[in-house]
């Protein structure tokens, strides 16, 4: 069952490749020979993939704090700027921890200024014993008392301005709470998305709710899909160029910038992700727009271009078949070891030994030993029943 089913898919590429070729080449099919007039013009050897478009840079505003969405300042579609007032949280809660803070902070300095004045008392003192021991007016245990009074406002002092350091800390961190109750775009770009209502409550204590997302639109990255018997192919900096679904006729041009090295893997499919950047100044380019990609691995312009199934190979030579020596030049690198077979007006036909370029499974380039105009042999016209005719693809074996 599989070897059949083999067969058929081998058969039913052969038929698309023929229906290609006739398609782009007008045959002619009187006599034995089919054949196709090489043309000139551009070929390109071609990766195609889909994907899909976003934007370049973005970035997700969320809220650092919780609360309740009070206030959305903008909608979807709307252009903003670095600094713009977004949304604002209910500040009510983040307000009073800051006049609370605020407060004990007067507190606790007005506590420092007191505990100063007894440490200058306690100071006099000291120094009051010290002076009545050097008479022997005062006993040792009043001084040893005034000392240990000293030493003890001190340490006070020092606690105290260790707590004023504290709250000082504790109310930063209240103020900048409150700040966050208002958000403010971190960068410049359109508002593409809406997270969050307004009047909608937030919960930021496990993870940062998302309210928006901004983005640059000038900018989109297409995010490509190839597989993985194609991604070997591609290299960055290459050409790549795209069309959209609303807009087949107008393509989109940039250069490979990227190749994530770790697949995907969908219904047993390995896909590997190659992304490029394309400019959007107009506009017409949006998020999620699907993408028929075409990665340029190689290209001849204003060229001889004749089909595949025109090219033999020379005896010993790699490729026999005509579908591989169409990729036999593939990598633009020219290919000696070909033949066609060329009929003049006369009907006669002539081996033609010619140098191929680029190709792809429909057309091959020659790079020498054909012109523009001249006829080639592309398939054989047998008779397979009287009065019947069985057309047969591809050049005639060498005589």
């Amino acid at each position: 069952m599989g070897r059949f089913k083999a067969v058929l898919i081998i058969l039913g590429a052969g038929l698309l490749l023929g229906a290609a070729v006739f398609r782009f080449w007008p045959a002619e099919t009187g006599g034995q020979w089919i054949t196709a007039v090489a043309r000139q013009g551009d070929i390109e050897d071609l990766v195609t993939a889909s994907g899909t478009l976003q934007p370049r840079d973005y970035v997700d505003v969320g809220t650092q704090v919780s609360g309740q969405l009070m206030k959305l300042h903008v909608d979807v579609g709307d252009t903003v700027e670095a600094g713009d007032l977004l949304a604002e949280i209910d500040p009510s809660i983040y307000l009073s921890r800051v006049e609370a803070s605020r407060a004990q902070l007067r507190n606790q300095r007005a506590q420092l200024l007191e505990r100063r004045a007894q440490l200058t008392l306690a100071g006099h003192q000291y120094q009051r014993q010290q002076n009545l021991m050097k008479e022997n007016a005062t006993t040792t245990e009043a001084l040893q008392s005034a000392e240990a009074n000293l030493r003890s406002i001190e340490a006070q002092i020092e606690a105290l301005a260790a707590q004023i350091e504290q709250t000082e800390s504790t109310l930063s961190g209240d103020e900048a709470n409150l700040g966050y109750t208002k958000i403010y775009a971190p960068m410049s770009g359109t508002v593409v998305s809406l997270s969050a209502r307004q009047g909608q409550t937030l919960n930021a204590n496990q993870q940062a709710p998302i309210v928006l997302r901004i983005a640059d639109l000038s900018v989109m990255t297409v995010q490509t899909q190839v597989s993985e018997a194609d991604v070997g192919k591609l290299r960055l900096g290459m050409d790549v160029y795209f069309t959209t679904l609303g807009n087949r006729s107008e393509r989109y041009y940039g250069t490979l910038r990227q190749i994530m090295p770790t697949p995907e893997v969908l219904n047993n499919v390995v896909l590997y992700n190659a992304l490029f950047d394309v400019p959007n100044s107009e506009r017409s380019l949006m998020t999620q727009m699907t993408a028929q990609v075409f990665f340029v691995v190689s290209a001849a312009r204003d060229t001889v271009v004749i089909p595949a199934n025109a090219i033999q190979r020379l005896a010993g030579s790699a490729g026999a078949t005509p579908v591989a020596a169409g990729a036999a030049g593939s990598n633009g690198r020219p290919d000696s070891a070909a033949y066609v077979r060329v009929t003049n007006e006369r009907g006669d036909i002539e081996e033609r030994a010619v140098v191929t370029g680029v190709s792809n499974r429909v057309s091959v380039q020659i790079v020498s030993g054909l012109d523009a105009g001249e006829r080639v042999i592309v398939g054989e016209r047998r008779s397979s029943a009287p009065g019947q005719a069985e057309q047969r693809s591809g050049p005639p074996p060498r005589l």
